[in-house]
């Protein structure tokens, strides 16, 4: 008995001794959870660093891109410096992206409120190792307001419960698809692709709207490390990553068995746009812009309400432009078919044996290494080794000389090569370049700009920044002004002979007589119309004595050239270096009845938030009047009909097989109303075409970086076979796509015309009609 009462005892003994156990479990547990809380308390109050505010947590601090976008809505163009991010709504994100983040990241998203406790626990337990603890709320939170994860464990600790405080609050700040929305729209998928909407273009060419569901899943799978899961570096890893996320997508019934297995077998299909500053469409416009938006910002009278600038790489700016996306794209299309086609030809007719002083011609070998010693000092990698580097010009002479691995265009691609900066530059002097640009006459929008083959091996603008001589398309400005002064008529005659303007009459101190251009003189009487569409110099000589070069040039400076012209008789020929934009403008005067519009480029610009910025106002002035301006319109006609630009009809060559060897997409068969002029300057240097029908005005130059560069002959050196083609091209393009409304109809005739342009039937028949129409716009009704 006392045995028993022993073991009873011990028993009792030893169940206080648990209890007491237990007791302290409870103790700790509990001051374990105080102090947690406490812990989360003080960061709360910002004992461990600052928490954002109500009002940061409002407008998060992201750095946005500013967007260029075309007329027809689509993007041509991003500026950033390390974020290209442009954001979207959530209702622009299709549900089965959405469904493949949450399936894959965050699979009770919409059952918490910013900390799942479960994934919690089970991370804790687990260790992680059956998946992490974050929710889509806390890596918002960390990617918004955590610059770098520490790696102090006591740090990151602490990281972390401010992340878990800052995903609260997100939560209570806004709703659960504004958050979906907003990680989308911060997560950098690499390569430039920051958000999803830079990656739904980079990776795959569309609009996240229009992902399917195995990009979905491709993009989704990034989350868990875009570094690594790089579609561009790691293809198998991306595509057994994806799977994951189809694999997760059917667990969570947004697929089915069938679904999951048919699209895990297909492939990525990576179609890859990467949007820098150098790719992609319109970018001599795009930098252009860039230039353009640097100097509205730095006007005081544009900056933000707290007087600081705007910053065109940070501030989420939308600028609208006139650029229609598929006009500019026919138009590069069209320079990229034409010139590769005649950069073929000219490297066949510069090879040393043919030309020793390839690619130029008429210089002597000294002349030639003047040119490649001017082009160095003028480098930018000169100015860069000059004033940054310090280096004195014979070091840098001797860096040229230094073979270095460097990437070369060439029309087949880019070549990777070791050469010399030295050999580089002499290498691309070979290169013909080209500048094109298409504007709407009447509104003065611009639709396409293409200055040059490839604007990250050729930077210069051939249509703004670059300035050649015009040659024979400058001649229009001649007889329009001798149409606005003489009254005179496409059908007036004038005697092909050779024609002298005496030494000091217009400021010329020696006799100007030009010759035309094969030297001969037809001693024929030969109409306006005639003498424009075959370029004879003579008769435009004529024309220039009777008017004297000041009225000329008075007229081209009311149709915004701003080129220094000196007033001088030959000017008359196309003297003067014009850029391919002033030219498209003044042109657009003649199809424009007489009204000059200054081109626009630019149509308004927003902040990220939509307010409006600027909005442009069409500077417009009237310089001809409609009758002169209509008639020479009907010369120009006279140009494509039977002269130099006839070859834009079908059955312009009598040898066809000679035609489409030189002219690309030849024959055009363009039947409507054309005016246009061609140009060709001395020696080939330059050539020039300007083509107009009445809503659409376009000028196109082709030519070599220095003005020895250049073909021998005319047969291809003439701008009906450089330049026309391109514009063919292109037209047939726009004509081809008939959204773009581009005309086919005829130049509005003036209601009260008084001279005769139609020289195909007699002019008493035609004044008969003018007498008519001048009749029928006095029967008002009053």
């Amino acid at each position: 008995m006392a045995k028993k009462v022993s073991n009873t005892k011990k028993t009792k003994k030893g169940g206080q001794g648990f209890r007491k156990y237990i007791l302290w479990f409870w103790k700790l547990f509990g001051i374990g959870i105080v102090l947690i809380a406490l812990i989360f308390l003080l960061a709360s109050w910002g004992a461990f660093g600052k928490l954002p505010t109500f009002e940061v947590l409002e407008n998060p601090q992201t750095n946005l891109a500013t967007e260029v976008i075309s007329a027809d809505g689509q993007t041509l163009g991003k500026y950033y410096l390390n974020d290209n991010r442009t954001p979207v709504d959530f209702e622009e994100l299709p549900d089965h992206l959405v469904n493949a983040l949450i399936a894959t990241e965050d699979e009770r998203y919409y059952d918490h409120s910013g900390i799942d406790a479960w994934g919690t626990l089970r991370a804790a337990v687990f260790l992680g190792t059956r998946g992490g603890a974050s929710t889509i709320t806390q890596q918002l939170a960390k990617q918004l307001f955590t610059e770098r994860p520490s790696n102090n464990a006591i740090a990151r600790i602490i990281q972390k419960i401010k992340e878990w405080i800052i995903a609260v609050r997100l939560e209570r700040q806004y709703t659960k698809q504004e958050i979906v929305a907003m990680y989308f729209n911060i997560y950098d998928f690499g390569n430039f692709a920051d958000g999803i909407r830079s990656a739904a273009r980079i990776y795959f060419g569309k609009e996240p709207g229009e992902l399917d569901v195995k990009e979905s899943a491709m993009l989704a799978g990034m989350f868990k490390n875009s570094s690594l899961y790089s579609p561009m570096r790691n293809p198998k890893g991306v595509v057994n990553r994806r799977n994951v996320v189809l694999n997760q997508m059917y667990k969570n019934d947004f697929l089915d068995e069938a679904q999951r297995d048919s699209l895990s077998k297909l492939p990525l299909d990576i179609d890859y746009h990467p949007e820098s500053h150098r790719e992609g469409i319109a970018t001599y416009f795009r930098e252009y812009l860039r230039e353009w938006l640097g100097t509205w910002t730095g006007d005081e009278k544009n900056y933000k309400p707290d007087g600081e600038k705007y910053n065109i790489y940070l501030d989420g700016l939308k600028v609208f432009t006139t650029i229609d996306s598929r006009m500019q794209t026919y138009a590069e299309e069209a320079v990229k078919e034409h010139m590769k086609r005649l950069q073929a030809e000219f490297f066949v007719q510069n090879t040393k044996e043919r030309n020793p002083t390839a690619p130029f011609l008429d210089l002597t070998p000294e002349e030639v290494e003047k040119v490649y010693e001017r082009s160095m000092r003028q480098s930018e990698r000169w100015r860069h080794m000059k004033a940054e580097l310090k280096k004195s010009d014979e070091e840098i002479v001797a860096s040229f000389k230094e073979k270095i691995s460097m990437k070369v265009f060439t029309w087949k691609g880019e070549k990777d090569t070791v050469m010399s900066p030295l050999d580089s530059l002499k290498y691309y002097k070979f290169f013909l370049r080209a500048g094109m640009m298409s504007m709407d006459p009447q509104s003065g929008h611009v639709k396409a700009w293409v200055g040059g083959v490839n604007y990250k091996h050729f930077q210069y603008d051939q249509v703004k920044q670059g300035r050649r001589q015009a040659g024979s398309t400058f001649k229009p400005f001649v007889y329009a002004t001798a149409i606005d002064q003489l009254h005179l008529s496409p059908c007036d005659e004038f005697p092909d002979i050779y024609t002298c303007i005496e030494a000091n009459k217009y400021g010329n101190m020696e006799p100007w007589c030009p010759k035309n251009s094969d030297g001969k003189y037809s001693s024929e009487m030969r109409t306006l119309k005639y003498a424009l569409a075959n370029s004879v110099n003579s008769i435009t000589a004529r024309l220039m004595d009777k008017v004297g070069p000041q009225p000329v040039v008075n007229l081209i400076k009311r149709m915004g050239v701003e080129a220094n012209i000196l007033p001088v008789p030959s000017i008359a020929l196309g003297t003067p270096d014009i850029s391919v934009y002033e030219m498209v403008g003044a042109f657009g005067t003649f199809a424009n009845q007489g009204v000059y519009v200054e081109p626009v480029m630019i149509t308004r610009i927003e902040d990220k938030n939509g307010t409006v910025l600027y909005e442009s106002v069409p500077e417009t002035r009237d310089v001809l009047s409609e009758e002169v301006a209509y008639t020479t319109v009907k010369l120009m006609e006279g140009v494509t009909q039977h002269g130099s630009g006839a070859r834009l009809r079908g059955s312009y060559a009598k040898n066809q097989t000679m035609y489409k060897e030189i002219i690309t997409g030849y024959p055009y068969n363009l039947t409507n109303p054309i005016a246009g002029k061609t140009g060709t300057t001395q020696n080939q240097s330059d050539g020039w075409f300007m083509g107009m029908v009445p809503n659409l005005v376009t000028g196109v130059w082709v030519g070599g970086e220095d003005r020895a560069t250049h073909f021998k002959g005319i047969r291809y050196g003439q701008g009906a076979s450089m330049a026309l083609p391109i514009w063919g091209v292109y037209m047939k393009k726009c004509y081809a796509d008939e959204d773009l409304e581009v005309s086919k109809s005829s130049f509005t005739r003036p209601k009260n015309l008084s001279i005769r342009v139609d020289c195909s039937v007699p002019a008493e028949t035609e004044q008969d009609s003018i007498q008519k129409d001048s009749e029928d716009s006095l029967d008002i009704d009053f």
